[in-house]
């Protein structure tokens, strides 16, 4: 995998979001008998259907006179193809439809093309901001939407409009160089162990009002896994939309002391480790490694930022020269 890292998995947009249309109800009344519709299903937690290849899948997009499709819900304006065709977004049902499979996000993500994974993110991070905000927080009022969905209002004339939560995820490293570099991943107290397997994945929390995004990954690993950070260590390497439900997540690596004792936080953290360079490869070409209590260890999925980190983290290790011929594996 090193060098085919070029950017991160959710952060490819090339959706004309065309704004400047989203007041004008007659343009957007018009450009819906016209238009192609993404169906996304956030009761089933942000399915959509895609077509089924599975190296390869494609978004299945509908007609708006498509049955189950018109007289449905919120129509949410995404933007435009670059045909000037319109394309819009329901929250409903997924229709049956021959060919097909029902996918979420994070599971596709990285397959899909640039179009592809930018409509499927919008149209999540979108609907699911619809889904929690039905009400006015304002008022109390009952919202209804407006502008094309990128918008809700009271009767008592309260606007509102979707935001999205920045939240900070980092791979903590120790400096070192070569296979023996070690990396500290943590698993969740709330990722359940699936046959004998357990998932360890980046440190990471929602940037809290008043602090930068380096004091909160300060903060969060300090909380999370008792270990003190030198914050001139950390280092920035991108940002990608997570629409669980509407989160934009801060990419960060940073270097720590591995003598410092780990104390994670039971109401967080059931377990952390260090993982060398060698063993994140192995797990990452699909061969076991223990998780240290003879589980086998599993990693975050190509569609993640943390998946993203891990192949920084090992890219710049190795540079051009491969894992393999680099002795990782």
């Amino acid at each position: 995998m090193t060098g085919e890292r070029a950017g991160l998995p959710l952060a490819r947009p090339t959706l004309d979001r065309a704004a400047h249309r989203r007041t004008d109800e007659q343009w957007l009344a018009t450009a819906w008998q016209r238009a192609r519709v993404l169906v996304v299903d956030t009761a089933g937690g942000g399915l959509a259907l895609v077509t089924a290849a599975e190296g390869s899948p494609e978004l299945v997009l509908f007609d708006a006179g498509a049955v189950g499709v018109r007289d449905v819900g919120d129509r949410l304006f995404l933007g435009v193809a670059s045909d000037g065709t319109p394309v819009f977004a329901i929250d409903a049902p997924l229709p049956t439809v021959p060919q097909t499979r029902a996918v979420a996000l994070r599971e596709v993500g990285h397959l899909l093309s640039d179009w592809d994974a930018g409509l499927f993110a919008t149209a999540v991070a979108l609907a699911n901001w619809h889904l929690r905000h039905t009400y006015s927080a304002d008022t109390g009022l009952p919202t209804v939407a407006g502008e094309g969905g990128w918008s809700r209002s009271d009767d008592a004339g309260g606007q509102t409009w979707p935001r999205t939560d920045p939240a900070m995820i980092v791979l903590v490293h120790d400096g070192g160089a070569g296979p023996a570099g070690r990396c500290l991943l943590g698993n969740n107290t709330a990722w359940p162990d699936r046959d004998g397997v357990r998932r360890f994945s980046c440190l990471a929390g929602y940037v809290e009002p008043g602090e930068s995004a380096e004091a909160a990954v300060v903060r969060e690993v300090g909380e999370e896994v008792g270990l003190a950070l030198d914050e001139s260590q950390i280092r920035y390497a991108g940002s990608q939309a997570w629409p669980y439900p509407g989160s934009l997540m801060l990419g960060f690596l940073a270097q720590a002391d591995p003598e410092q004792p780990i104390q994670p936080d039971p109401a967080e953290i059931s377990q952390a480790r260090w993982f060398t360079r060698r063993e994140i490869a192995t797990i990452l070409a699909g061969e076991p490694v223990d998780a240290g209590d003879g589980r086998r260890a599993s990693l975050p999925t190509p569609a993640s930022i943390a998946h993203f980190l891990l192949h920084r983290w090992l890219d710049e290790a190795v540079g051009e020269r491969g894992l393999r011929s680099a002795g990782l594996r």
